[in-house]
């Protein structure tokens, strides 16, 4: 899907970044953000993977390892094998160099995450969370796929947004919404904003029961996310509306778990909005002032379009390259083909597995009406096989 390389010019900005900060670091160290030449905003040369964000840090005078913002984790934290692969010691009071703007912490802790490479496709390095996103304004621009960071200090929003107020629970922000399904009325609950979520809204499984969500008149389908319960099924719908303030969404895929979510019980957590309803504005993170600003984007009033294989698929191996079958959903194309659970696919209409990532994968299967040659290696042997895509939801 939409993918962006680390290219010469982030490598470039993060080598300006490491000329500028040893001047600054002679100055006041008070302030955990600071940006260069005593300016106030940065343009972060981010990667925008299927609309997850992943920013260039530094480690003090470390190369730069690409950090995903997740606006549902409380902390920043390094992978291990990452800090050590860097000469990393123990983290203490690290400074964290992005481009044009430093970020002190008194610790950085390490946390692996095992099936992030599997789940995403790509190696894990390293989080920046919910403290790096109270001491800046960051502006994540789904459309144009850039990331600004801003004072807070001196931020003043003068766009066409709309300010939506902020609350916390768990460390996670929360903004008031709506959700209106088939044949149900619509119900208002408070949903965590989460943007290292690939899916779109996922209900908590207490919402769904207290409101008797599953009573609506509305088609759903089985399905799988790896990001959710370790791929264990769910259950998909549409939603007739999905509202943030004045803006309403039409037809958003609604992921239903049966898994425990962050929320835990709190009968007033009503779920996540991810990143595949996020990539429809240019979200503005704005803790500072309680507030969250969504302006709509080009792609506002685009269809979600469903994966058409009835595939659950990971990447393991060298280069996260070989693409494995993890579910494959009964009367689906997939299941019809003759696909099973623990195929690998290593090609995909002539074009080897080496040339593909994940991304690129699920993005195929997400094309209406195409009839894909798959070459499938199965226990020791290679098969071809034919699999025609269709709508299931």
């Amino acid at each position: 899907m939409r993918r962006r390389s680390i290219t010469f010019g982030i490598l470039a900005a993060l080598a300006l970044g490491h000329m500028v900060w040893p001047a600054l670091r002679a100055q006041e160290k008070s302030a955990p953000i600071r940006f260069a030449f005593g300016g106030n905003v940065s343009e972060i040369p981010a990667e925008f993977l299927d609309y997850l964000v992943f920013l260039p840090v530094g480690i003090d005078d470390s190369q730069p390892s690409l950090f995903e913002l997740d606006s549902t984790a409380s902390a920043s934290s390094m992978d291990p094998t990452r800090a050590a692969e860097l000469g990393l010691g123990d983290l203490d009071n690290p400074v964290l160099l992005l481009p044009g703007v430093e970020f002190r912490l008194s610790k950085l802790p390490t946390s692996a995450r095992e099936h992030f490479g599997a789940q995403i496709g790509r190696a894990y390095q390293g989080t920046l969370g919910n403290d790096f996103l109270g001491s800046v304004v960051a502006e994540i621009d789904y459309g144009r796929q850039t990331v600004r960071l801003y004072d807070p200090g001196s931020y003043k929003y003068s766009g066409a947004g709309t300010s939506i107020p902020l609350t916390f629970s768990r460390g996670m922000p929360l903004i008031h919404a709506k959700i209106d399904l088939p044949g149900q009325k619509a119900r208002e609950g408070e949903f965590a904003i989460g943007t290292a979520l690939d899916a779109a809204i996922l209900v908590s499984e207490q919402f769904a029961e207290t409101h008797h969500l599953f009573s609506a008149h509305m088609k759903t389908i089985q399905s799988s996310d790896p990001q959710i319960n370790n791929g264990e099924n769910i259950a998909l719908g549409r939603a007739k509306g999905f509202q943030i303030g004045p803006y309403q969404v039409e037809s958003a895929i609604v992921a239903f778990s049966p898994g425990g979510q962050a929320g835990g019980a709190d009968k007033n957590f009503a779920g996540t909005i991810g990143a595949g309803l996020l990539r429809r504005f240019t979200v503005i993170f704005d803790y500072a002032h309680k507030q969250v600003i969504f302006a709509p984007n080009t792609y506002f009033a685009e269809y979600e379009e469903e994966d058409k294989s009835g595939l659950t698929i990971i990447a393991k191996g060298p280069r996260l390259k070989t693409f494995e079958v993890l579910a494959v959903q009964a009367s689906t194309p997939a299941a019809e083909a003759g696909i099973q659970k623990g195929d690998i696919i290593a090609g995909i209409d002539d074009e080897p597995a080496a040339d593909l990532t994940l991304t690129s994968v699920r993005s195929l299967f997400r094309q209406i009406g195409h009839r894909y040659k798959l070459l499938i290696e199965r226990n020791g042997q290679t098969l071809q096989i034919s699999m025609q895509m269709r709508r299931l939801l």
